[in-house]
């Protein structure tokens, strides 16, 4: 069998959620699979092959189309439906998109979508008007109608593909995703760099992901503001907010900008996967509030770094922690701001948390990953 791969998502500058994703997956199934040849495509008018990395497989290939991406996109495919991208790659039996993008295909070949959220129909306000404009204009609806099959990264993610999108249950299959392997840690002088610059304290809570508003990080900055002014004897705990920079986070950087404890609360930007390790193994908790996720990887990140995790009870949170992470209601600041006090002042609360989260992560690999997409490829 012949399978063709949408790598369009590896283009981006900084990886994290899908091209992480697409990454860590794509590979697992070329170490699994020496059977089918793989045919991973993308369009990029600027040579890009030093984001996308190398790919080692006897029987594979990359094919690249040279086209200006707005012109690809919206001329080509979104205008005309041309070129079929599994036509692009060579001809495939099976073509599988990681994320949803602009494509078409032949009648002949199965297309496999996977779809991480579809947040921007829940919460559209979330989201710029660029990003939804751009959200319209794939045509989801009509696009997954097409598909030979989904995948959906949770099941509260299949539930909402097939109520909001109208898509047959039985052809919607809920395949979780692994836990993303660790990298080597830096040593100690590159360790205490990185701490100085930031001017890092030794105690500190962490949030790690895209600085924008689904993720709630204003209430999050609301709630670490009501702990410290209730816990004067926590006075050295920092909040340190790592990820890149959304779109429409002008209200968060407000709410930091009015904290009485901004001094303490701070904003690193986009962080390596070295730079994420050192946080992972030096900070005190992991919260991820957000409002909606599709499936919300930190959280099991930080579960297999020994971190007890506070996160939300919304979305596919609960399914993905199961009992191994405190829950609170995203929507209360009290709430939150109770689960921090909990667990960095209760020393035998952090332990079972952090017993429960090894445990978790147990259920999540992604050989198991891989070998359910095979399976899923072989049933087309």
């Amino acid at each position: 069998m012949k399978i063709g791969v949408d790598i369009r998502a590896l283009m981006d500058k900084q990886y994290s959620g899908v091209s992480e994703y697409t990454s860590i997956l794509l590979r697992t199934l070329l170490r699994l699979d020496n059977d089918n040849e793989y045919r991973l495509f993308y369009n990029s008018f600027r040579d890009v092959r030093s984001r996308i990395g190398n790919f080692e497989h006897p029987n594979l290939e990359v094919k690249r189309s040279h086209y200006p991406n707005k012109f690809f996109n919206y001329c080509l495919q979104k205008s005309l439906a041309w070129p079929k991208l599994d036509r692009l790659a060579g001809g495939v039996d099976v073509f599988w998109s990681p994320h949803i993008n602009f494509s078409n295909f032949s009648k002949e070949t199965k297309h496999v979508l996977t779809i991480h959220d579809i947040s921007f129909l829940h919460y559209p306000e979330f989201f710029s008007y660029r990003k939804n404009f751009w959200h319209r204009a794939l045509a989801l609806k009509k696009l997954a109608s097409e598909c030979a099959a989904i995948v959906a990264v949770s099941e509260n993610t299949r539930q909402d593909i097939i109520e909001l999108l109208k898509i047959e249950p039985e052809k919607v299959h809920t395949i979780y995703s692994g836990v993303n392997p660790g990298v080597p840690m830096p040593g100690p002088e590159e360790e205490r760099n990185f701490f100085r610059r930031h001017e890092l304290k030794k105690r500190f809570i962490l949030y790690l992901g895209t600085i924008e508003p689904r993720k709630n990080i204003a209430g999050l900055i609301y709630a670490y503001n009501r702990l410290r002014d209730e816990n004067v004897n926590l006075v050295d705990l920092q909040l340190v907010l790592a990820g890149g920079s959304g779109w429409r986070n002008r209200l968060i950087y407000r709410a930091w900008e009015e904290s009485p404890y901004r001094r303490d609360i701070k904003f690193l930007g986009y962080v390596s996967a070295r730079e994420k390790e050192l946080l992972y193994q030096r900070a005190e908790v992991f919260i991820y509030p957000s409002y909606y996720e599709g499936f919300g990887l930190p959280p099991l990140e930080a579960m297999a770094r020994n971190l007890p995790v506070i996160t939300s009870n919304v979305s596919s949170l609960p399914e993905v922690v199961g009992p191994a992470a405190l829950t609170v209601n995203p929507h209360d600041i009290n709430e939150i701001a109770k689960a921090l006090e909990l667990v960095v002042t209760d020393s035998q609360v952090r332990t079972r948390l952090i017993k429960a989260g090894q445990e978790q992560i147990h259920n999540f690999s992604w050989e198991k990953t891989a070998k359910r997409y095979l399976e899923l490829f072989n049933s087309l």
